[in-house]
């Protein structure tokens, strides 16, 4: 085995330019080990003050390191720059291979460092839009709550989404107020309509619906303003106008809700305020009257 061992060192290929690599570095170090031996001989014979002495040994040990350095710098340097090219392009292989991995992994990063959204908050992002029952480090599962971005019940299916999209898509928190928000729906009408009674009706069917726990929503919007360093907003029941077009008028009926009772609250304030009145023009409501 030992003779298989020699051959085998004897006829390792070993190029020219290895062999003068190697043969450049050993006279390098060699020649700054003897001149490191010299510098201190010189210096302890030269110098008589310890303080001065070691100043120069120290000063001396580390010049002749960076020359040492220096040298070897040169004696390798195409070397060294081959295998630099090596390494980035193995780099640049390797960040085209796991792209999307690591935007995952950066947009977990990202929305944690945020603090966009926690387990149980209702979110959307791009044209999803559910409940968050789940993260880790590459997704984020929710329960998909819809049909569209205006109902507020769970359609029964369940979205994973990769954590890359935070990267890219800002991302709505319904739930930034947690246990209390402010649901907003709106109500169209057109112009001829009575759209002024249907205003008055919703208002009181908003005010109605929402005065068992008004008080306890005006706390709690104190103390989340109070934290986040935010005015504090109106929580009284509100409804607003708004004129898409020349035809058309909307109210804007915002209300404050439990978080979980959005639904519930919008659908027992229109089924109040329709539920035997449509709010028709007089002209038609006349027409209507005679034709029974």
């Amino acid at each position: 085995m030992l003779e298989s061992l020699i051959s085998w060192f004897e006829n390792f290929p070993v190029s020219h330019e290895l062999t003068r690599l190697l043969a450049s570095t050993l006279f390098l170090i060699t020649s700054m080990l003897v001149l490191r031996a010299l510098a201190n001989r010189l210096i302890r014979r030269s110098v008589n003050s310890t303080d001065l002495r070691r100043k120069w040994l120290v000063q001396s040990r580390n010049g002749l390191l960076l020359l040492t350095l220096l040298g070897l710098f040169m004696i390798w340097g195409e070397e060294l720059r081959t295998l630099a090219l090596s390494v980035v392009a193995i780099a640049v292989a390797f960040v085209v291979a796991t792209k999307e991995l690591i935007m995952c992994i950066t947009g977990s990063l990202l929305k944690t460092g945020a603090r966009s959204f926690d387990i149980g908050d209702r979110i959307q992002v791009k044209d999803f839009r559910g409940d968050v029952i789940d993260q880790n480090l590459l997704a984020t599962t929710i329960l998909e709550v819809g049909p569209g971005k205006l109902t507020h019940q769970r359609t029964g299916r369940m979205i994973v989404l990769p954590n890359a999209l935070f990267v890219s898509e800002p991302v709505i928190n319904e739930s930034f107020t947690h246990d209390y928000v402010l649901h907003a729906f709106t109500v169209p009408f057109m112009r001829e309509d009575n759209w002024r009674a249907a205003q008055q009706a919703l208002l009181a069917a908003a005010t109605k619906h929402c005065a068992h726990n008004l008080e306890a929503i005006r706390r709690h919007m104190q103390r989340v303003a109070t934290q986040r360093g935010l005015e504090v907003p109106t929580v009284d029941p509100r409804v607003t106008l708004q004129f898409p077009d020349a035809e058309e008028v909307h109210l804007i009926v915002r209300v404050p809700a439990n978080a979980s009772q959005k639904s519930f609250i919008e659908q027992s304030i229109l089924t109040e305020v329709f539920a035997e009145k449509d709010y028709l023009p007089a002209e038609k409501l006349a027409q209507d009257a005679l034709q029974s």
